[in-house]
Order: structure tokens, then C-alpha cells, then sequence
């Protein structure tokens, strides 16, 4: 009687046709690889040139990119993503490009000021056109 009980147990799971079929998984949400402007290509529009401080920068993060006005009128275009790790940097504070993983730190021209960053920002060529940051 109990190996009857098991066995249409067992058979209970091999499907009879009246269960629903398993669920399917969700579909892959796009990512930076998938979305061709998360990188930002040449002639994407950044944002307005006002956004971007003298002495300081903005991080344009779903673009990865951070662009930074070192002296008044000078705008410097840089990959967000850090040296380290692949982290994206978060912040422009004080003069230096911020890392919120491991503390990496980087001069407003991409040049690391604090490890363990080993090696500078990536130059992303910008430009200003009717007052708006434009990737080059």
C-alpha cells in the first residue's frame, strides 16, 4: 500500500498534461552592453555645459563618463569607469573624481591621486556645442 502511494506520488510529478509548463525565466534586462548610448558614442549630448563646475565635474553615470572644468572654460572628457575594479565613479568632490569602492581617487585630468586606481582615467573627447557637453 505505501509503495502504491509513491509510486503514484512519482508518477504524479512525470506530467499528465493538466499541470501548467514550468515558468519561463524573465527576459535579460538591457545592460551596458546591450544599450549602444551607455558607453555614450561620438555626438551624444551630455548636458548642458552650466552642469559642469569650474574646479570640479560631473559624472554622467548611465553614459559612464565624467567631465570635468578644470579652469574656467576647459572641459575635460573622461571614462567614469574606474582603473581598479570597473566601478563606476560616483562623485566629483573637493578637485577629485571619486570612486565609492575601494577609495580610489582622481585628478580633475583623469590622473590617479589615490590607489589602488593603477592607472589614469581614459580620455573621453568632449566638446561644447550651443551650450551643451557633446561626446567627440
Amino acid at each position: 500500500m505505501i509503495a502504491a502511494g509513491l509510486a503514484a506520488a512519482a508518477l504524479g510529478g512525470c506530467g499528465t498534461g493538466t499541470s501548467p509548463p514550468p515558468a519561463q525565466p524573465p527576459a535579460p534586462t538591457p545592460g551596458p552592453a546591450a544599450d549602444p548610448t551607455a558607453a555614450g558614442s561620438a555626438g551624444t549630448v551630455l548636458g548642458p555645459a552650466a552642469d559642469v563646475p569650474i574646479g570640479g565635474g560631473t559624472v554622467y553615470e548611465r553614459l559612464e563618463v565624467v567631465v570635468t572644468q578644470p579652469e574656467a572654460g576647459r572641459f575635460q572628457g573622461l571614462s567614469a569607469v574606474c582603473t581598479h575594479t570597473g566601478c563606476i565613479v560616483d562623485k566629483v568632490a573637493d578637485g577629485l573624481i571619486q570612486c565609492p569602492c575601494h577609495g580610489s581617487r582622481y585628478r580633475l585630468d583623469g590622473t590617479v591621486a589615490n590607489g589602488p586606481a593603477p592607472r589614469p582615467l581614459p580620455a573621453r573627447p568632449v566638446t561644447v556645442v550651443d551650450g551643451s557637453i557633446v561626446l567627440t
